[in-house]
């Protein structure tokens, strides 16, 4: 019998920005159409950084990317919107984000997934010395990103809305679509993709490979979009934090500024706490499974 994925019954209310998404519910053709929309957002946020520049360069430097970056999501949030609007009549629908913790409270849930996603972030450290050496213009722009704009600005772009916005699309639309279609090894893995490929660079791609990984695991198990959001905050954030400390700003792993046995020591360290988040995660029952009974939910047959 294959695994089963059960989301809570679809319930719109006004105030509730994700339900005007639950009737849209993408497979592979509409992630690709998603992938289009997200392009052409990004080529919007690109004309609004052009104008910005134009305008006053100092003000494109420290704002552009706090002012542009929203920009970039307008395309697929009016799409899916539409969508949704457009199948709420003859579709049921799932939701995009619930809460189920198993027999776990939800401050469990909040330690191990901050915990998991700082030690998967050093864990797969390693893998970047397999890429080709970061290029000058890249480091120029992750420096005008991290260090050239005020620290506030920075953490409204890179721990307010890139979690939002990129789980919102990348997990509670994409995910959550294909969930319905394939298996769920299968779904987790073709959005960890989607999520590396909206990066555009090999140098975040790899890393954003590997956390969607972990994210979409996660959002499988517990359907929670606010717990994604969270392990995606905690992440930018330490990356936003750490860049402004001096020794910091010429390396690029932790393995330029600690001591071999040092960083073993924490790695070791972080490979024991994923574990054990992991046991935490594997331990929640779908929620809805056939055995406990299918009460005021939508089941899913995802065979």
């Amino acid at each position: 019998m294959g695994n089963r994925l059960f989301f809570k019954k679809s319930r719109k209310r006004s105030y509730d920005l994700f339900s005007n998404y639950n009737h849209y519910v993408p497979g592979i053709g509409g992630m690709f159409m998603m992938l289009l929309m997200f392009l052409i957002g990004s080529a919007l946020g690109s004309v609004l950084m052009l104008g910005l520049s134009m305008f006053s360069q100092e003000l494109a430097t420290s704002y552009g990317t706090m002012l542009s970056y929203p920009v970039m999501f307008i395309p697929p949030m009016l799409y899916a919107s539409s969508q949704s609007r457009r199948n709420e009549a003859f579709e049921k629908g799932y939701a995009l984000d619930s809460a189920n913790f198993g027999q776990y409270k939800w401050w469990v849930m909040i330690v191990a997934v901050i915990f998991s996603t700082t030690s998967l972030a050093f864990c797969s450290e390693p893998l970047m010395k397999l890429l080709p050496q970061t290029p000058e213009w890249f480091e120029q722009i992750m420096n005008n990103i991290l260090n050239e704009t005020p620290f506030w600005v920075t953490i409204i772009s890179v721990s307010i809305f890139a979690p939002f916005f990129e789980e919102w699309l990348c997990r509670g639309i994409v995910l959550r679509g294909l969930l319905t279609q394939m298996r769920p090894a299968g779904a987790i893995i073709i959005s960890a993709l989607f999520f590396a490929v909206l990066h555009m660079n090999p140098w975040q791609a790899l890393p954003a490979f590997m956390l969607g990984l972990l994210f979409g695991y996660v959002y499988y198990k517990t359907g929670s979009l606010k717990l994604t959001m969270l392990m995606h905050c905690a992440n930018n954030t330490m990356s936003a934090i750490f860049a402004q400390i001096p020794q910091f700003e010429e390396a690029e792993t932790f393995m330029d500024v600690m001591s071999p046995w040092a960083y073993a020591l924490v790695f070791a360290l972080s490979v024991i706490i994923l574990a054990a988040s992991i046991t935490i995660f594997r331990a929640i029952p779908i929620k809805g499974n056939p055995a406990m009974g299918c009460d005021e939910i939508d089941c899913l047959d995802i065979n």
